[in-house]
């Protein structure tokens, strides 16, 4: 029983730290720089997660492709 316990106490402590190590290699996501925005546009952006016209260039088409989130 006590050797169970060791054991399970060890696979914790090892998935405890394959979990740490797999969190400080975080992948960056590309960040939106919202400078020049006014305050409706960022509020718009974090709320529904739609992007203005004018930041978008013209890589969009014009087809609603605004939303990051799709909701």
């Amino acid at each position: 029983m006590l050797a169970a316990i060791g054991i399970l106490f060890l696979a914790a402590l090892f998935l405890t730290y394959k979990v740490s190590s797999i969190t400080g290699n975080t992948i960056t996501a590309d960040v939106i720089d919202t400078t020049g925005w006014t305050a409706n546009e960022i509020m718009n952006y974090e709320m529904h997660g739609t992007i203005p016209a004018r930041a978008r260039g013209s890589s969009s088409g014009g087809s609603g492709l605004g939303m990051v989130g799709g909701c």
